[in-house]
Formats: structure tokens, C-alpha cells, sequence
């Protein structure tokens, strides 16, 4: 049977084999679920907030499992909300106090990651430690440490590094092993659900209460934007940086005894960020077999001011009017309970197998 498209919908499902054969046997229950991926993306991140609130306020809670989430950047901080106490309450509040922010024109990298401490600090609210006891979700921080000029935060260097960087890339993926490191930072309680990673160099280290914000603020490091983090406690020192550096969208060998749902700004898993303009290279469909992609639809975009989800550009596009750029992203995250709204409906009707595409890339 084809997938049913319809003009008006706001969501774009796509998935993996082994997935769409589970979903057009089963149907999609919450118990299936066994891994959730956080993209990296900065403030489109806020644009899937209604859809976090449905999976993490609603549908996960009706079937009470460990479940692992894996995030980079934005992802990781989303998760974090998630892993609160009160995941509903956190998950509004990282939308709140991002959307809040407010930088002048000039505004210094250092000013930036100041900004954003004290912004973990407002959402966490001394809860550190539920974070890493919640009985229901594991976390997984993806972290990269630099090498050569990216160890540098000083402009000029930073930047040439970087061309290094984007040259490489070009010439293929693998190249940048030799300016980044992966750092999967894991829940002590259990190793990441991934199959063995060979294609760089990655270390995995227990996440700490002490080495939480450390981590995340690491995880969330855009150079350029922000300076790198020079020691994360339990770690040690280096230069580590964002996380979506290596792995933007997370293609990642999931491993596990369910399903991988992937809340996502978008309907293309891109391997790096590096890779956001080369559009011939997606998600390895081998290693993503078992990944459901729910993505806002391209009409759904088109009816948001601008035509798209907030993003980092926007504080460009506002400077100077803060309160406008607000209001932007207030509407929406309100208008995203449409993305939540409509998964829920489409599970409990089953009529979301009807609507699964597969993966980018994929046959």
C-alpha cells in the first residue's frame, strides 16, 4: 500500500525497514519504544516543543519502560528537560527561558556562554541529581573534543581551523577524524544502545551529577558562537565543543530491543553538520532500520511566519527588535501542539502506517 498524503497534515513520517514491517504488523504502540534521538539545531529545537509535550507529557507515560535518549546540542538540553522531575513543566521551561534570550549586536563569544549558563542553571533548578535516578529515561550527551586550530577560541584561528574543517569534508567524512573527537557522556546506570562505533574515534565516560551542566554546555558549544568548554569534572580537560559537529542529526547504529522514535525538525537525517548543503549525503539506511522520523510537513512549515521554525539566523533577522523576534517564537511553539496533537490521533487510529514513507536514502 502507498502512502496516503495529505495536503494539510503536519507531520512527515518516514522510516527505517524493519520498522515500517513492525508498524504495518502491529500498528505503533508506546511500548515499542525503546531509544529516542535529539538533533542538534539550536532554536528549531523549540519549534518541536508541542510534540515533545505529547510524547513526553502523554503517549511514553502510557507504557512505563527505561527508554534511552541520545542527544547533541539542542537534543541533549531537550532531553535533559524531558529527564526532569516534572518533564512537562521542564520542557515548557526551556522554551520560556530560550525564547528569552536577548543579545546586543557584537555580543562576544564569552558573553554568549554566559548567557547560556546561566540559562541551564534557571532550567535545571538544582535537580541534577533526578536527572540522573529517573526511573524512566537514560541519558546520553553527545560531546566532540578538538584538535589542531579548533582548540583555539580566538577568531582568526578558529576560523581557519574551521576552512580545514569544511575541506575535508568535501573530500569525505572520514577526514574529520582528523579534527574531532566523539564523546558519547552516558547515564551511569547503562552503556549507550549502540552497535560498535568505527568511524571515528569515540570514547564513552559515566555522566555525573558534578559533570552535567559541564557536558551540556560542551554538547551545546557552536564555535564561533560560543567558547568551547575546557574541562568537564570526572573527564578532564580538553577542548570540547558541540556535539552536532560530527553528529548534526544523529546517524548512529542503534542497537536495542525496540523501536527508535525520532522527534526531528526536519525529514533528512543528516550525518554532520558539515553536511547541511550536501544534499547527496543521508543517513545510512543499514543502521537505521529500526528508526521512525516524525518531522513538522512541508505545509505545516510554510504556515509559519517566515515559512520555517525558528532558527539561529532570527536573532540576526530581529536585531534590534527582541520582542518581535519573541513573538516569532511563541507562535510557534504554540502552533506545534498541532504536531502533537496529530501523532497522537494518528496512533490511536492506526491510520499512521498509511502514512510512512521511508527514509531518505533508503530503497
Amino acid at each position: 500500500m502507498g502512502a496516503i498524503q495529505i495536503k494539510n497534515s503536519a507531520l512527515t513520517l518516514r522510516a527505517g525497514k524493519r520498522a515500517i514491517a513492525h508498524i504495518r504488523q502491529h500498528g505503533l504502540q508506546p511500548a515499542d519504544i525503546a531509544i529516542l534521538p535529539g538533533a542538534a539545531g539550536g532554536p528549531k529545537g523549540i519549534g518541536l516543543q508541542g510534540l515533545d509535550l505529547a510524547l513526553f507529557g502523554d503517549w511514553l507515560p502510557r507504557a512505563p519502560r527505561q527508554r534511552s535518549l541520545i542527544g547533541a546540542s539542542i537534543g541533549s538540553w531537550r532531553f535533559a528537560s524531558a529527564c526532569l522531575p516534572d518533564p512537562v513543566a521542564g520542557i515548557k521551561r526551556l522554551g520560556e527561558l530560550y525564547t528569552s534570550q536577548r543579545y546586543a549586536k557584537g555580543v562576544s563569544m564569552k558573553e554568549v556562554s554566559q548567557s547560556c549558563r546561566q540559562l541551564l542553571n534557571d532550567l535545571l533548578q538544582g535537580e541534577d541529581a533526578a536527572i540522573l535516578t529517573n526511573p524512566l529515561y537514560q541519558l546520553n550527551i553527545v560531546v566532540v573534543k578538538s584538535h589542531g586550530l579548533l582548540v583555539h577560541d580566538r577568531k582568526g584561528a578558529l576560523g581557519l581551523g574551521l576552512s580545514a574543517v569544511i575541506g575535508n569534508n568535501l573530500l569525505g567524512r572520514q577526514r574529520l577524524a582528523r579534527h574531532f573527537e566523539r564523546l558519547i557522556i552516558h547515564d551511569p546506570r547503562a552503556q549507550p544502545p549502540l552497535h560498535k562505533l568505527e568511524d571515528f574515534k569515540t570514547h564513552f565516560h559515566t555522566l555525573t551529577t558534578q559533570g552535567l551542566r559541564q557536558s551540556l554546555m560542551a554538547s551545546a558549544s557552536i564555535p564561533l558562537v560560543m567558547e568551547a568548554v575546557r574541562e568537564i569534572p570526572g573527564i578532564g580537560p580538553g577542548t570540547y565543543r558541540d556535539g552536532g559537529l560530527l553528529d548534526y542529526h544523529l546517524d548512529l547504529p542503534y542497537a536495542g530491543d525496540g523501536l527508535v522514535l525520532y522527534p526531528h525538525f526536519t525529514d533528512r537525517v543528516v550525518p554532520g553538520w558539515f553536511d547541511k548543503s550536501l544534499l547527496w549525503r543521508n543517513g545510512d539506511a543499514t543502521r537505521l532500520q529500526d528508526v521512525v522520523l516524525i518531522a513538522p510537513s512541508s505545509a505545516y512549515l510554510a504556515s509559519l511566519p517566515h515559512g520555517k521554525l525558528p532558527d539561529r539566523r532570527d536573532f540576526s533577522r530581529y536585531m534590534g527588535d527582541d520582542d518581535g523576534r519573541e513573538l516569532y517564537w511563541r507562535k510557534a511553539m504554540a502552533e506545534s501542539t498541532r504536531l502533537g496533537e496529530e501523532f497522537l490521533e494518528l496512533c490511536e487510529t492506526g491510520a499512521l502506517v498509511d502514512r510512512l514513507l521511508p527514509l531518505r536514502g533508503s530503497a
